[in-house]
């Protein structure tokens, strides 16, 4: 390996370590509301000692993709899972206030084509903070899914129901 290639990798991983230290202290700005000079000193050494401790990337920024595509696709995530949220409300608010309780529970297995770990983290998580569904684990691209009302027990329906809408957006933005 040429000396080029290790100094351009070392110089992303202190970017990443930096911006990660940079997160975790904005975050503890906002949690402690205070500027005083002993809160910012614990404030900063501890999002330094986090940021070392988790330098292979603990940061929702290590492997996101800073291109204009990637951005459009931000904004139109979050407006997918918005719209998500609220007709996965009003279905599992349907199925409770049904006398009836018309449910049909299961845990079914989906696959994602996400191939960055926090792609599909993401994914993970958006599916768990959609009423209905709950990721119970995450195995390389393999996805079990708790469903409240499983529709399908087919891996490509279960996936196409599931996680196809989320990962077109999450593909531009973590690959």
């Amino acid at each position: 390996m040429s000396s080029d290639h290790t100094g351009v990798k070392a110089a992303s991983g202190w970017r990443t370590t930096l911006v990660l230290v940079g997160t975790l202290f904005l975050f503890w700005l906002m949690l402690n509301a205070s500027l005083a000079a002993d809160h910012l000193l614990v404030g900063a050494l501890a999002s330094l000692a986090i940021a070392l401790l988790y330098r292979d990337g603990f940061s929702f920024f290590t492997e996101l993709r800073f291109t204009p595509q990637a951005l459009i696709a931000g904004f139109q995530y979050y407006g997918f899972f918005f719209r998500e949220l609220v007709k996965s409300n009003f279905k599992l608010a349907a199925i409770v206030i049904s006398p009836r309780l018309p449910i049909n529970p299961g845990i079914v297995k989906v696959r994602t084509r996400l191939k960055s770990r926090m792609g599909r983290l993401m994914l993970a998580n958006s599916i768990t903070l959609t009423p209905g569904t709950l990721t119970v684990e995450l195995e390389g691209e393999w996805l079990y899914v708790h469903w409240v009302d499983m529709e399908s027990d087919d891996i490509e329906a279960a996936t196409a129901s599931i996680v196809a809408g989320f990962e077109r957006y999450l593909e531009v933005i973590y690959g």
